[in-house]
Protein backbone atom coordinates (compact mmCIF):
# COMPACT_ATOMS: atom_id res chain seq x y z
CA UNK A 1 0.00 0.00 0.00
CA UNK A 2 1.18 3.71 -0.72
CA UNK A 3 2.54 4.93 2.05
CA UNK A 4 0.58 8.20 1.71
CA UNK A 5 -2.53 5.81 1.71
CA UNK A 6 -1.58 3.92 5.15
CA UNK A 7 -1.23 7.31 6.68
CA UNK A 8 -4.21 8.20 5.85
CA UNK A 9 -6.26 5.11 7.36
CA UNK A 10 -4.15 5.69 10.51
CA UNK A 11 -6.19 8.85 11.00
CA UNK A 12 -9.92 6.98 9.97
CA UNK A 13 -11.95 7.35 13.22
CA UNK A 14 -13.05 4.77 14.85
CA UNK A 15 -16.31 4.92 14.36
CA UNK A 16 -15.63 4.13 10.33
CA UNK A 17 -13.73 1.27 10.77
CA UNK A 18 -14.14 -2.11 10.42
CA UNK A 19 -13.62 -4.35 13.81
CA UNK A 20 -13.36 -7.72 12.13
CA UNK A 21 -13.71 -9.51 8.64
CA UNK A 22 -15.87 -11.32 10.12
CA UNK A 23 -18.44 -7.97 9.95
CA UNK A 24 -17.92 -7.73 6.67
CA UNK A 25 -21.53 -7.37 4.50
CA UNK A 26 -21.01 -9.91 1.21
CA UNK A 27 -23.85 -8.44 -0.14
CA UNK A 28 -22.56 -8.08 -3.82
CA UNK A 29 -25.05 -5.20 -4.13
CA UNK A 30 -23.01 -3.14 -1.49
CA UNK A 31 -20.69 -0.92 -2.76
CA UNK A 32 -18.57 2.27 -3.45
CA UNK A 33 -18.05 3.84 -6.50
CA UNK A 34 -15.29 6.49 -7.64
CA UNK A 35 -14.86 8.31 -10.73
CA UNK A 36 -12.39 10.87 -10.76
CA UNK A 37 -11.85 10.30 -14.66
CA UNK A 38 -13.30 13.86 -15.44
CA UNK A 39 -13.30 17.78 -14.42
CA UNK A 40 -15.51 16.64 -12.02
CA UNK A 41 -15.74 13.90 -10.49
CA UNK A 42 -18.30 11.47 -8.16
CA UNK A 43 -18.96 9.06 -5.26
CA UNK A 44 -21.64 6.99 -5.24
CA UNK A 45 -22.32 4.29 -2.80
CA UNK A 46 -25.47 1.70 -3.04
CA UNK A 47 -26.59 -0.18 0.17
CA UNK A 48 -29.55 -2.71 -0.18
CA UNK A 49 -31.93 -0.47 -1.78
CA UNK A 50 -30.61 3.17 -0.76
CA UNK A 51 -27.97 5.39 -2.69
CA UNK A 52 -26.00 8.19 -1.93
CA UNK A 53 -24.13 10.34 -4.32
CA UNK A 54 -21.23 13.25 -3.87
CA UNK A 55 -19.92 15.48 -6.41
CA UNK A 56 -16.37 16.01 -6.08
CA UNK A 57 -14.21 18.95 -6.06
CA UNK A 58 -12.49 19.82 -9.13
CA UNK A 59 -9.15 19.32 -7.71
CA UNK A 60 -8.33 15.33 -7.59
CA UNK A 61 -4.61 15.90 -8.33
CA UNK A 62 -4.37 16.05 -3.84
CA UNK A 63 -4.66 12.18 -2.99
CA UNK A 64 -5.75 13.74 1.01
CA UNK A 65 -8.14 15.55 -0.18
CA UNK A 66 -9.91 12.80 -2.53
CA UNK A 67 -9.29 10.68 0.48
CA UNK A 68 -10.90 13.07 3.38
CA UNK A 69 -13.56 14.11 0.72
CA UNK A 70 -14.72 10.26 1.20
CA UNK A 71 -14.57 9.68 4.33
CA UNK A 72 -16.76 13.17 4.66
CA UNK A 73 -19.05 11.56 2.51
CA UNK A 74 -19.60 8.72 5.09
CA UNK A 75 -20.06 11.04 7.73
CA UNK A 76 -22.23 12.81 6.23
CA UNK A 77 -24.65 10.35 5.17
CA UNK A 78 -24.17 7.97 8.82
CA UNK A 79 -22.44 5.21 6.60
CA UNK A 80 -19.64 2.59 7.57
CA UNK A 81 -17.05 0.58 5.36
CA UNK A 82 -18.46 -2.83 7.13
CA UNK A 83 -21.57 -1.72 4.95
CA UNK A 84 -20.06 -2.59 1.46
CA UNK A 85 -18.06 -5.24 -0.08
CA UNK A 86 -16.95 -4.23 -2.81
CA UNK A 87 -15.27 -0.89 -4.38
CA UNK A 88 -15.65 0.14 -8.36
CA UNK A 89 -13.24 2.27 -9.89
CA UNK A 90 -13.01 4.27 -13.23
CA UNK A 91 -9.91 3.70 -14.88
CA UNK A 92 -10.68 6.24 -17.44
CA UNK A 93 -9.89 7.56 -19.94
CA UNK A 94 -8.86 11.00 -17.53
CA UNK A 95 -6.70 12.84 -16.43
CA UNK A 96 -2.78 11.39 -15.03
CA UNK A 97 -3.62 12.62 -12.23
CA UNK A 98 -7.27 11.75 -11.31
CA UNK A 99 -6.86 8.30 -12.73
CA UNK A 100 -3.41 7.80 -10.65
CA UNK A 101 -4.73 9.36 -7.22
CA UNK A 102 -8.18 7.66 -7.45
CA UNK A 103 -6.80 4.29 -7.98
CA UNK A 104 -4.40 4.56 -5.45
CA UNK A 105 -7.12 5.78 -2.70
CA UNK A 106 -9.37 2.69 -3.77
CA UNK A 107 -6.24 0.13 -3.97
CA UNK A 108 -5.64 1.07 -0.30
CA UNK A 109 -9.33 0.86 1.05
CA UNK A 110 -9.82 -2.20 -0.47
CA UNK A 111 -6.34 -3.64 1.14
CA UNK A 112 -7.51 -2.61 4.18
CA UNK A 113 -11.24 -2.97 4.54
CA UNK A 114 -10.94 -6.57 2.64
CA UNK A 115 -12.82 -5.19 0.04
CA UNK A 116 -13.27 -6.35 -3.38
CA UNK A 117 -11.71 -4.20 -5.98
CA UNK A 118 -13.36 -3.81 -9.56
CA UNK A 119 -12.22 -1.36 -12.57
CA UNK A 120 -14.63 -0.34 -15.07
CA UNK A 121 -13.96 2.72 -18.10
CA UNK A 122 -16.04 4.84 -19.52
CA UNK A 123 -16.47 3.32 -22.87
CA UNK A 124 -17.98 0.23 -21.82
CA UNK A 125 -20.58 2.02 -18.85
CA UNK A 126 -21.55 4.47 -21.94
CA UNK A 127 -23.18 1.14 -23.57
CA UNK A 128 -24.49 -0.44 -20.14
CA UNK A 129 -27.80 -0.08 -21.35
CA UNK A 130 -28.10 -1.72 -24.36
CA UNK A 131 -26.84 -4.96 -23.71
CA UNK A 132 -28.27 -7.52 -26.20
CA UNK A 133 -30.31 -4.35 -27.64
CA UNK A 134 -27.75 -4.33 -30.63
CA UNK A 135 -25.22 -6.41 -32.56
CA UNK A 136 -23.04 -3.58 -32.28
CA UNK A 137 -22.02 -0.77 -30.50
CA UNK A 138 -19.23 2.22 -30.92
CA UNK A 139 -18.72 4.09 -28.06
CA UNK A 140 -17.36 7.98 -28.60
CA UNK A 141 -15.13 9.46 -26.04
CA UNK A 142 -13.40 12.75 -26.60
CA UNK A 143 -10.44 13.44 -24.39
CA UNK A 144 -8.21 16.78 -24.45
CA UNK A 145 -9.95 18.06 -27.88
CA UNK A 146 -9.71 14.30 -29.60
CA UNK A 147 -12.16 11.66 -30.49
CA UNK A 148 -11.69 7.93 -29.79
CA UNK A 149 -13.41 5.33 -30.18
CA UNK A 150 -14.31 1.48 -29.37
CA UNK A 151 -16.00 -0.89 -30.72
CA UNK A 152 -18.45 -3.79 -28.38
CA UNK A 153 -20.88 -6.90 -29.28
CA UNK A 154 -24.49 -7.31 -27.85
CA UNK A 155 -22.99 -9.05 -25.08
CA UNK A 156 -20.39 -5.70 -24.23
CA UNK A 157 -17.11 -7.70 -25.38
CA UNK A 158 -14.53 -5.66 -26.27
CA UNK A 159 -13.92 -6.58 -29.83
CA UNK A 160 -11.73 -3.73 -31.04
CA UNK A 161 -8.87 -1.49 -29.26
CA UNK A 162 -9.43 1.99 -28.28
CA UNK A 163 -8.75 4.20 -31.54
CA UNK A 164 -8.41 7.88 -32.19
CA UNK A 165 -10.12 9.43 -35.15
CA UNK A 166 -10.90 12.64 -36.90
CA UNK A 167 -14.34 14.19 -36.88
CA UNK A 168 -14.15 13.62 -40.56
CA UNK A 169 -13.83 9.90 -39.67
CA UNK A 170 -16.40 9.67 -37.62
CA UNK A 171 -18.62 11.43 -40.06
CA UNK A 172 -18.16 9.08 -43.11
CA UNK A 173 -17.33 5.99 -41.56
CA UNK A 174 -19.59 5.46 -38.71
CA UNK A 175 -22.78 7.63 -39.70
CA UNK A 176 -25.23 4.94 -39.90
CA UNK A 177 -23.46 2.91 -36.79
CA UNK A 178 -25.07 2.52 -33.54
CA UNK A 179 -23.46 5.52 -31.72
CA UNK A 180 -23.19 6.24 -27.89
CA UNK A 181 -21.38 9.37 -26.34
CA UNK A 182 -21.98 10.10 -22.37
CA UNK A 183 -24.18 12.92 -21.90
CA UNK A 184 -21.19 14.69 -19.83
CA UNK A 185 -19.35 14.98 -22.87
CA UNK A 186 -21.76 16.47 -25.19
CA UNK A 187 -20.43 19.73 -25.10
CA UNK A 188 -16.55 18.91 -26.43
CA UNK A 189 -18.39 17.18 -29.62
CA UNK A 190 -19.10 19.13 -33.07
CA UNK A 191 -22.80 19.86 -34.30
CA UNK A 192 -21.86 17.33 -36.77
CA UNK A 193 -21.23 14.82 -34.90
CA UNK A 194 -24.35 15.57 -32.72
CA UNK A 195 -26.25 15.29 -36.05
CA UNK A 196 -25.35 12.26 -37.01
CA UNK A 197 -27.86 9.10 -37.30
CA UNK A 198 -27.97 6.92 -34.49
CA UNK A 199 -26.28 8.79 -32.29
CA UNK A 200 -27.21 8.04 -28.57
CA UNK A 201 -26.35 10.48 -26.09
CA UNK A 202 -25.99 8.55 -22.58
CA UNK A 203 -26.68 9.47 -18.65
CA UNK A 204 -23.84 7.68 -16.74
CA UNK A 205 -25.00 6.01 -14.01
CA UNK A 206 -23.63 3.81 -11.41
CA UNK A 207 -26.00 1.55 -10.67
CA UNK A 208 -25.41 0.37 -13.99
CA UNK A 209 -22.01 -0.95 -12.54
CA UNK A 210 -23.92 -3.60 -10.68
CA UNK A 211 -24.90 -4.98 -13.56
CA UNK A 212 -21.59 -4.90 -15.06
CA UNK A 213 -20.07 -6.75 -12.24
CA UNK A 214 -23.29 -9.38 -12.65
CA UNK A 215 -22.49 -9.97 -15.98
CA UNK A 216 -18.62 -10.31 -14.88
CA UNK A 217 -17.55 -7.09 -17.39
CA UNK A 218 -15.62 -5.32 -14.77
CA UNK A 219 -12.19 -5.61 -14.56
CA UNK A 220 -10.94 -7.27 -11.35
CA UNK A 221 -7.01 -8.78 -12.00
CA UNK A 222 -4.85 -5.73 -13.65
CA UNK A 223 -6.74 -2.57 -12.86
CA UNK A 224 -4.80 0.29 -14.18
CA UNK A 225 -5.14 3.28 -15.52
CA UNK A 226 -6.80 3.61 -19.13
CA UNK A 227 -4.36 6.61 -20.39
CA UNK A 228 -5.06 7.90 -24.07
CA UNK A 229 -2.44 10.00 -25.84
Amino acid sequence: MPSFVFRLFMSIPKDLLIDSISSINTDIMNFLSIDCSTAIGSLFVKIENKTFNKVLQSDKSNNDLLMKQILDFFKENNLKFDEISQIFVNQGPGNFSGLRGSLAIAKGVSLSKNLNLFGYNTFIWSCTKFFKKKDFIYSLIEFRDKYFIKKFDQNLKSISKVEKVSESEIIKKYDNKFKVIPKSMMKYFSDKILKLNNLNIVDLNHNELEFLKLKGLLNEDLIKPLYLS
